[in-house]
């Protein structure tokens, strides 16, 4: 039997100066990726798991011991209303998104499945329900990637073909990812700007970073945005940047993350609004899926080498 590997090296390095030059489908230069994370249902509850979750609307750290109706009927605004508010958006502005779904959330809320499925958005598997994976044990979680990946293809389908933790994976995450097999990328690392492939026991993976910077939890933690406002400049600057950075480099990618509960309330939303717009009326700008942009990547530069996106 293969000794399970957790060693995963740092790399401090990567394209260096000299980042790929790649050229977008239909001649864009800068591939917005809007992910819509949704996990309503799947959160730690009292309920179920004798403890509460501490990503309500307001980030308590140490929860009371009694069940906390608060944060869950937050939670239930982002599967009630939220999520529709967002849908309804996208559905205007008629923009392709990513949806980082846990599979117990979509399976208390069948609806946002058919909404997913009819509109044509991915599926970017975010875990059977919104578990810390940072201590979990590796059987445990080899458990819950299993039956994750079966629930999502009993609900929509279809299987993942990407996947990305809460938060912060576990030293498993990424060789349990390899083993199950079936992904075309990974999303756990947020140390690029470009898809990269790496080399992890002799499979390459390609990863399609995620990021924490753009992203709707900074209106729960500090430094962070205090109003819709400061996350619409600071996409907007990051947009405008990296459009004009395009012109120099070639093809850039930005990845923007919002979730149900947070960004689905009315006045976020219309922060939102403002970013989706500004995407459209900038040059070269587009929004993509993720698994376009992984699909894109592996066929321009699969087994390159280093010029062609391995870092």
């Amino acid at each position: 039997m293969t000794t399970p590997t957790t060693d995963q090296t740092r790399d401090f390095i990567g394209y260096g100066p000299n980042p790929p030059r790649i050229t977008w489908p239909d001649g864009v230069t800068l591939a917005v990726n809007l992910v819509l994370n949704y996990e309503e249902g799947a959160e730690y509850s009292w309920l179920e798991d004798g403890r509460n979750d501490n990503w309500g609307e307001y980030n308590i750290p140490n929860s009371p011991p009694v069940r906390d109706l608060g944060t869950e009927t937050h939670f239930e605004y982002g599967s009630r209303v939220g999520v529709w508010r967002l849908a309804r958006m996208f559905d205007r502005y008629q923009i392709p998104v990513t949806v980082s779904a846990c599979a117990v959330a979509l399976q208390k809320n069948p609806a946002v499945v058919e909404w997913m499925n009819a509109r044509n958005h991915d599926l970017l598997g975010h875990g059977l329900r919104w578990s810390e994976y940072s201590t979990m044990p590796r059987d445990e979680e080899e458990r819950q990637l299993s039956e994750a990946i079966a629930l999502y293809e009993k609900l929509t389908g279809r299987r993942p073909l990407g996947w990305n933790c809460r938060s912060f994976p576990s030293v498993n995450t990424r060789d349990l990812i390899v083993r199950e097999g079936g992904f075309l990328y990974y999303s756990d690392p947020c140390n690029d700007d470009l898809p990269y492939f790496l080399d992890h026991d002799g499979t390459e993976l390609l990863v399609v970073p995620y990021s924490k910077t753009l992203n709707d939890s900074r209106y729960l933690i500090a430094p962070g945005y205090s109003n819709p406002r400061d996350f619409a400049e600071d996409c907007r600057a990051a947009i405008d940047y990296m459009a004009e950075e395009s012109q120099e480099l070639g093809g850039r990618m930005l990845t923007i993350c919002v979730h149900a509960r947070w960004m689905g309330q009315p006045n976020r939303a219309h922060g939102l609004r403002e970013v989706i717009e500004h995407v459209q009326k900038t040059p070269g700008a587009a929004f993509m899926r993720r698994e376009d942009i992984a699909r894109h990547w592996l066929k321009l530069h699969r087994g390159a080498g280093q010029d062609g996106g391995r870092a």
